[in-house]
């Protein structure tokens, strides 16, 4: 069984970073990851692979997003993204990006929690 798959488990890392390519060149000579070309659909989009499990994602900041450092950000997978948004707030949290359908991935949100930290919860499909 994959545990990544499993509510409460780390699925999930992705690079928000200004230089795509030039992070793609750096984690591929720092661990031997195998980066795909960006996904045409989904912008500068990049997806590294280790052998055959793919291990994070790597992107530019979106057009018109806020200054912000380049950093990692971690996935969580929850039963259900909605719910999850939901408890974050009950227990003191905030939402920063409410739940949104990802096509062919699943639905995803930002939270963060009372004490400032951000992650991403996402439910995969299928």
């Amino acid at each position: 069984m994959d545990v990544t798959q499993t509510h409460g488990a780390f699925s999930w890392n992705e690079l928000m970073t200004p230089d795509p390519a030039a992070a793609a060149r750096f984690y591929s000579e720092m661990f031997g990851w195998q980066v795909k070309d960006p996904i045409p659909e989904m912008g500068d989009y990049r997806v590294a692979s280790l052998g055959d499990d793919m291990v994070a994602g790597i992107m530019a900041p979106a057009p018109g997003s806020p200054p912000m450092p380049p950093h990692w950000g971690s996935y969580i997978t929850v039963a259900d993204t909605d719910r999850a948004a939901e408890r974050a707030v009950a227990l003191g949290g905030k939402v920063l990006l409410p739940p949104i359908d990802v096509p062919t991935v699943g639905r995803m949100a930002v939270l963060q929690d009372p004490q400032g930290a951000v992650f991403s919860v996402m439910k995969y499909s299928g």
